[in-house]
């Protein structure tokens, strides 16, 4: 397997992805949309979850398609970038058409940056606003690292960040992974700089310093209370019904688990959502789903490393970046 053209979760055709964030708050939003509607679902690992409109996405639900997917900082308040979003759809006619009335469907999670150093005395909160000039932004090429919803982002020891990576597969499908990794574990074995998902590296893509023995974790005590959450999107062009896209998505949080150590902890609210564009048919039955969800935990794995080796400093960071490190 190989990675796409970009190396990004819009290798994906028709998917498009944008940021907003403020330097002055430490954190910002990422907007995820598609040409056209999408199958989406969602899986949770976490035990502190913060979501919006989740309960959708279950296989049983009536509405099969969304329009966008928000990932965003600001803990409960970050919910309320989800609102931007979709007043700016319903401007331009998008959403589930109900009795002549359009309603945008745009789930969406939130991670906790809100002690990250940055100057939250907002009187009104900025999400709204940032949800909307992500939307403007969304296309093809964006940035990763210290944008959007990873803006203000952290891990045990270092700034977290967005990262995105892909996947083409043999079959002709292509995967895809975005993530905004906020977790209460660490992306790198103690002491060196080493990713714990090294092994899943293509080429240098997050410094190619290969892979670190085994080191018991540690992490600080300011890190042990709801300040955390990876939320992760990871997609794809196979055309899978939404019950597939759910074990797609929750196969992908193996991913997660070789990148983040520990993950899924009770004070992380650590989830997945699954997209289909849906513009690739299925040729096998058994062998493609077991590829794709093979891909998409691989891709989240780098993802997140990625995410991590990109992070840049900022006046007032807590934590230094992995391009600080002098081991």
């Amino acid at each position: 397997m190989q990675t796409g053209p970009r190396n990004l979760i819009t290798d994906v055709a028709g998917l498009k992805v944008g940021n907003a964030q403020d330097s002055k708050i430490k954190s910002g939003t990422t907007v995820l949309t598609a040409e056209a509607p999408f199958t989406a679902a969602v899986h949770v690992m976490g035990g502190a979850p913060g979501t919006r409109e989740t309960d959708l996405l279950s296989p049983d639900k009536t509405v099969e398609k969304v329009d966008a997917l928000v990932l965003s900082g600001g803990s409960a308040f970050g919910l309320d970038a989800a609102s931007g979003v979709t007043d700016a759809l319903r401007v331009q006619g998008r959403g589930f058409d109900v009795g002549g009335q359009t309603v945008p469907i745009v789930p969406s999670a939130i991670l906790f940056d809100l002690l990250n150093g940055g100057d939250k005395s907002w009187s009104r909160s900025p999400y709204y606003d940032l949800g909307r000039a992500a939307l403007a932004e969304a296309r093809a090429d964006f940035d990763i690292g210290s944008f959007g919803a990873g803006c203000g982002a952290t891990t045990a020891s270092l700034k977290g960040g967005l990262g995105s990576a892909s996947l083409v597969l043999p079959s002709g499908h292509t995967v895809g992974a975005l993530v905004a990794v906020n977790a209460l574990g660490d992306a790198i074995a103690p002491g060196t700089d080493r990713f714990w998902a090294a092994p899943w590296e293509i080429g240098a893509e997050f410094g190619g310093k290969g892979v670190a023995p085994y080191t018991a974790p540690s992490w600080p005590r300011t890190k042990l209370s709801d300040q955390n959450t990876t939320i992760a999107i990871v997609a794809t062009d196979a055309d899978l019904t939404k019950a597939a896209t759910t074990r797609f998505a929750t196969a992908a949080h193996d991913g997660m688990a070789r990148a983040l150590v520990p993950s899924h902890t009770p004070m992380d609210g650590d989830l997945v959502f699954g997209l289909s564009t849906g513009a690739r048919a299925i040729q096998d039955q058994l062998a493609d789903p077991i590829a794709l969800s093979h891909a998409a935990a691989t891709c989240l794995a780098r993802a997140i490393a990625r995410a991590v080796f990109a992070a840049t400093p900022s006046e007032g960071d807590l934590l230094p970046c992995y391009s600080d490190l002098t081991v």
